[in-house]
């Protein structure tokens, strides 16, 4: 069942909500750890094992991006709406309506990992430290290495792939079976999948409004408006200590992940080595070390 939340509820957003939920004491003494999730369009769910750092003293916030989940649902709205700068407004809205813009770390995993680093390049001042956590710093260089390790999936797959990619016909259920196998070796490699994954996984699917105009019909198949999108150009701004985390059969790939390393000032790279893309959840007990660490180290 996880770590309960000592509250939740939702926050507006302009005309709509985010929904939020708060794990330990907020104001008690430690920045909190404010988790942004992946997607973009997916939920909290998947990362809720984040929540037992509450127990050492470290108050954990998760949300819902608008969209998904908790917060507002809006599927009548086009690709135009679904924009970076939406979710980075978001967010600042939510550090402002909790009270804790003065004094926070973060975590971003995937997309939630980019758009972090994004949120971070601005140097916002109550921003104490940074967990970027399986993100590409730049769609089109993980595009380009997306498209090799696809090559390398067992003969016939990616041929399936791509012949359902050109006539649009991903939404099948042999398009869905052959996705599968990337996914099992490049983005959750336990079997069965976890409770919390899954649940993330379907909520995707249950109003795929977010993801399919922002990434596409897939993990790897990202056709929409993020396909064009880095953040390369910030990372050097970021000045808040900085830990990377990827998994050795991540399907952000160490090329897709390197820009970090280049261009965030004294950013710490760890690989998972039995993990691919949910390392918090293929090797939890070393995910949560390496967080408590990076974590201490802020104090």
């Amino acid at each position: 069942m996880g770590v309960p939340p000592s509250a939740k509820g939702t926050v507006p957003f302009g005309e709509h909500r985010t929904w939020y939920r708060v794990t330990g004491q907020l104001h008690s003494g430690r920045p909190p750890l404010v988790v942004v999730h992946g997607g973009p369009g997916s939920t909290h769910d998947y990362l809720q094992n984040l929540a037992a750092l509450a127990d050492e003293g470290w108050p954990v916030v998760h949300y819902d991006q608008i969209g998904n989940g908790g917060s507002s649902h809006l599927p009548d709205r086009g690709a135009d709406f679904w924009t970076v700068d939406l979710f980075l407004a978001e967010l600042d809205n939510l550090l402002r309506q909790l009270g804790i813009s003065d004094d926070y770390t973060l975590l971003g995993q995937s997309w939630g990992g980019t758009l972090a680093a994004a949120h971070a390049s601005a140097r916002p001042a109550g921003l104490r430290g940074l967990v970027i956590a399986n993100a590409p710093a730049s769609y089109p260089l993980w595009l380009e290495e997306l498209a090799r390790i696809r090559k390398e999936l067992p003969d016939g797959v990616n041929e399936t792939l791509l012949r359902h990619e050109a006539a649009g016909t991903t939404g099948t259920t042999e398009y869905h079976q052959a996705m599968q196998v990337f996914y099992e070796r490049h983005v959750c490699r336990l079997k069965p999948w976890p409770r919390d994954y899954t649940a993330s996984f379907y909520e995707v699917y249950n109003d795929p409004t977010v993801y399919y105009a922002m990434n596409g019909p897939s993990e790897f198949h990202v056709i929409g408006t993020l396909r064009d999108w880095s953040v390369t150009d910030r990372l050097a701004r970021i000045d808040v200590p900085t830990l990377m985390i990827t998994g050795r059969h991540d399907e952000v790939t160490p090329l897709s992940a390197q820009p970090f390393q280049d261009l965030v000032p004294g950013l710490r790279w760890e690989i998972f080595e039995e993990s691919s893309h949910m390392p918090h959840l293929e090797e939890p007990e070393r995910f949560l070390g390496a967080l408590r660490t990076h974590l201490r180290e802020l104090l």
